[in-house]
């Protein structure tokens, strides 16, 4: 198989879809790598790391795209639709229902399209869980920094010092990002509070973090009294497949502090509050309402070199059996993977992206 590793071009996006290690791994398994020139260098990986690997170092984008299986980063931009084929499956982190309109390229060009995040074993997101990770634990540090008076916060550190009482940092959903965001903000001494639908998780994130955090069962009435009392809050909430519900409104806001702020992480599924819109790492704050809000969609590019080997690492196994099996053989044979697929033959296969975009919905079953 062609297994093509394209440069990104997502603004700011700084990480590669395939470490050189990797692109071995799949060498030594059979597969034909082409990355495109380039394409590891923001993450420290040149490409003569990769031709020693045995990869095909391609200089332009289309040459990495003619392969069977695309494996990137981030979603598919504009630009690169004419490169979207029938031809080509692409494995990479879609989002697609915040994103109407590359779910449409990817159904009119009959794209295969296998979504890291909708990924499943054993009831969890093993692909999503290492980006997760690093996101929450950028969320602390980048709210710290939204609180500094430069970027119009309130000047609190989250620490606090001598007589000054330390921040108040909201958590909101205790998965994998909240528990890693809850657990930074109370190693650097923020007080912290995490709230969370389900009891099971909250005594999951009180024991991973033990007598440092409180927390709070998640109600509108205990969202809104925790968010007007924050220094800084750090939303997490995800549904799988689907857009992301909207937990802080604006009426939230106007009850906040002046100069708080807000890491809606989000937001690459259309951000779960309601003032959230996509930024950059250029342009990453925005003050509305009186709160600065931070909604970068990468948010593990600023820390590229950590963020692609992690990815890397959870992801090649899957990349090897596609490799080896077939597409369309590997995904029957996974369940876990099948619950990837998104789109398949011009329908949309994942049923959160059909509801949240009001399509029909495919069984991928039926199809394969």
């Amino acid at each position: 198989m062609r297994v093509g590793v394209p440069r990104e071009v997502k603004p700011g996006e700084n990480r590669v879809a395939l470490t050189p290690h990797g692109a071995e791994a799949l060498k030594g398994a059979g597969a034909d790598v082409r990355v495109q020139a380039g394409a590891g260098e923001e993450s420290g990986f040149p490409d003569a790391e990769y031709a020693a690997a045995g990869a095909r170092v391609v200089p332009s984008a289309a040459e990495a795209w003619e392969t069977d299986l695309v494996v990137k980063v981030k979603e598919p931009l504009r630009q690169e639709f004419p490169f979207l084929s029938e031809k080509s499956a692409l494995f990479t982190y879609l989002h697609l229902a915040a994103l109407p309109e590359l779910t449409d390229a990817l159904l009119e060009r009959r794209v295969t399209g296998i979504a890291y995040e909708t990924v499943s074993e054993g009831g969890r997101l093993p692909l999503l869980r290492p980006m997760s990770e690093v996101a929450g634990i950028l969320a602390v540090q980048v709210g710290a920094r939204a609180l500094e008076k430069a970027c119009g916060g309130r000047g609190v550190l989250l620490s606090g010092v001598g007589g000054s009482a330390p921040a108040r940092v909201v958590v909101i959903g205790a998965g994998i990002a909240g528990r890693n965001a809850a657990r930074t903000a109370a190693g650097v001494g923020a007080d912290v509070a995490i709230l969370d639908l389900s009891p099971e998780k909250l005594a999951w994130a009180a024991g991973e973090i033990p007598g440092r955090i409180r927390t709070v069962l998640s109600t509108p009435e205990s969202v809104s009294s925790e968010v007007a009392e924050a220094d800084l809050v750090i939303s997490t909430v995800l549904v799988v497949g689907e857009k992301a519900p909207v937990i802080v409104t604006r009426e939230m806001l106007r009850r906040m502090k002046r100069g708080a702020a807000i890491v809606d992480i989000s937001i690459d599924q259309g951000g779960s509050v309601e003032t959230s819109r996509p930024t950059t790492h250029a342009a990453p704050y925005y003050v509305e309402e009186g709160v600065v809000h931070y909604c970068v969609s990468n948010m593990p590019a600023a820390v590229p070199r950590t963020s692609t080997v992690a990815l890397t690492s959870a992801t090649l196994p899957y990349v090897r059996v596609l490799a080896r099996c077939g597409v369309e053989d590997a995904l029957r044979k996974d369940p876990g993977l099948m619950a990837g697929l998104n789109t398949y033959r011009g329908k949309v296969t994942c049923e959160g992206v059909a509801r949240a975009l009001a399509r029909d919905y495919t069984p991928p079953e039926t199809l394969l």
